[in-house]
């Protein structure tokens, strides 16, 4: 077993053609004879140490093989890469998108470090008072339009951009 299958822990959501490519040029292994020997086109090798493709369970094998490594290496690799991913994406799905609104109207605090979900109330108060279009569409999109609905319901004081706003976005 190589050190790199020891350290898989420290290596999880790292693309597998990254350590691929270490692996080759700590051998001094040409991508093109390794693919070549796996029935592989060396581009297909060029696009995963680039990180642009995929290894598959198969190509895990036989790369496995091929270097003397356990054959589900790789396969692993990029399953803990994948899952890595997703989570990234989710985490995209936990806050609103930063681009479409201005800094400046959160200038009492740090956009970054808003809790989106506990601070919903002010963060819809104030985007439907001092936002733009495309900031009060992003945040209808975030939290949903019932969601906005319910909450602006229920803000008692109203001033009359709010009340215009809703007006405008809710009927």
């Amino acid at each position: 077993m190589s050190t790199i299958e020891k350290n898989i822990a420290l290596l999880k959501g790292i693309h597998p053609g990254i350590i691929l490519e270490r692996e080759l040029k700590k051998r001094k292994l040409p991508k093109r004879r390794i693919a070549l020997s796996i029935g592989e086109y060396p581009q297909l090798l060029g696009d995963i140490t680039k990180g642009k493709r995929r290894i598959n369970p198969a190509l895990s094998i036989r790369l496995g093989d091929a270097l003397g490594i356990d054959e589900s290496f790789f396969a692993v690799l990029q399953a803990y890469y994948d899952i890595e991913q997703q989570k990234k994406k989710q985490a995209l799905n936990d806050r609103p998108n930063l681009k479409l609104l201005r800094p400046v109207l959160f200038w009492d605090t740090d956009i970054n470090s808003i809790n989106w979900e506990k601070s919903k109330v002010s963060v819809i108060k104030r985007i439907f008072e001092r936002g733009n279009d495309q900031e009060i569409s992003e945040i209808m999109r975030f939290y949903g339009k019932k969601e906005v609905q319910a909450i602006l319901a229920r803000i008692s004081k109203r001033s009359s951009v709010l009340e215009s706003n809703i007006k405008k976005y809710l009927q």
